[in-house]
């Protein structure tokens, strides 16, 4: 259950690539806390953080795209929405269920398999637009 950042996910944009790379660090830490079993408290503030963390990142790629008229804002603000509310079920799970392997293992397969995805295909369009 490891993340680690890939460099072949990087966009080009120092500061979104680096927001990018804290968001692996983090959702790596979180994955081995809920591997080890370290409590409720540590694997909830981190998801506390990741879920403060996401909303930082997401404000600052949507204005990069706002102030340079990325014609595809709007597509991509929407799926920055659609993982918010899923992450925010993922901390109600927490909430409910404490930190389990199943939670762990779910955690795992949405929010890995989706910054993968959003980094290497949304992300990448809005990287190479930010270049020309």
């Amino acid at each position: 259950m490891k993340l680690a950042w890939d460099p072949r996910l990087a966009i080009g944009h120092p500061i979104i690539d680096e927001q990018h790379q804290e968001l692996f660090r983090r959702v790596g830490s979180l994955l081995a806390a809920m591997h080890a079993n370290r409590g409720k408290e540590e694997v909830g503030a981190l998801i506390r953080f990741l879920e403060e963390y996401v909303k930082v990142h997401f404000t600052a790629e949507e204005r990069f795209m706002s102030a340079h008229g990325y014609p595809q804002r709007d597509a991509h603000a929407a799926l920055h929405l659609q993982f918010e509310k899923t992450f925010s079920g993922l901390k109600g799970d927490l909430v409910e269920s404490g930190a389990s392997s199943v939670l762990a293992v779910k955690v795992n397969h949405v929010v890995c398999d989706w910054l993968r995805q959003h980094i290497g295909h949304a992300d990448r369009a809005l990287g190479a637009f930010l270049k020309v």
